[in-house]
């Protein structure tokens, strides 16, 4: 499979990934939402900067780290321990704050010729998909989630 990873534009955070200053993507929930549990090791990331429609970067996934019902001890060690690689502001860090994370270490970054991105309706900020042509204008499908389905 491979991702697709929306980046806060507010927060730069592509180009702090670009320029290799964070080397590690966190989603983060109540309860289990993608991409938990569903990213590994050897995928292939695509991000893009929300708001514009190109997807401009990508990468290979190091290590993923899975937590569910974390205490608020164990967030804010979680936080702390990753932070050199997630390189979160503290307005990203209190939106992180979660009893469920997922922690994505990528390697390899590199920017890509752009790619036009098809967005289609209730779509989340990390797709799961067969393949990155699936939602490039021109070659994409209708976006199906059972891939995001737990």
């Amino acid at each position: 499979m491979v991702h697709l990873v929306y980046c806060d534009d507010k927060e730069k955070v592509l180009e702090k990934i670009v320029e290799g200053s964070k080397t590690m993507i966190i989603r983060a929930a109540a309860g289990r939402k993608i991409p938990h549990s569903r990213v590994f090791e050897g995928e292939k990331l695509y991000f893009m900067k929300k708001g514009t429609g190109k997807i401009t970067a990508m990468a290979t996934v190091e290590s993923v780290q899975n937590y569910i019902k974390l205490t608020e001890e164990e967030i804010n060690s979680t936080l702390e321990n990753n932070q050199p690689q997630l390189n979160l502001s503290k307005k990203q860090q209190e939106r992180w704050h979660k009893k469920c994370m997922c922690l994505v270490a990528f390697t390899g970054t590199r920017e890509i010729e752009p790619l036009a991105f098809d967005h289609q309706g209730n779509m989340d900020d990390w797709l799961i998909i067969e393949k990155i042509e699936d939602v490039v204008v021109g070659t994409s499908i209708p976006y199906n989630y059972e891939k995001s389905r737990f």
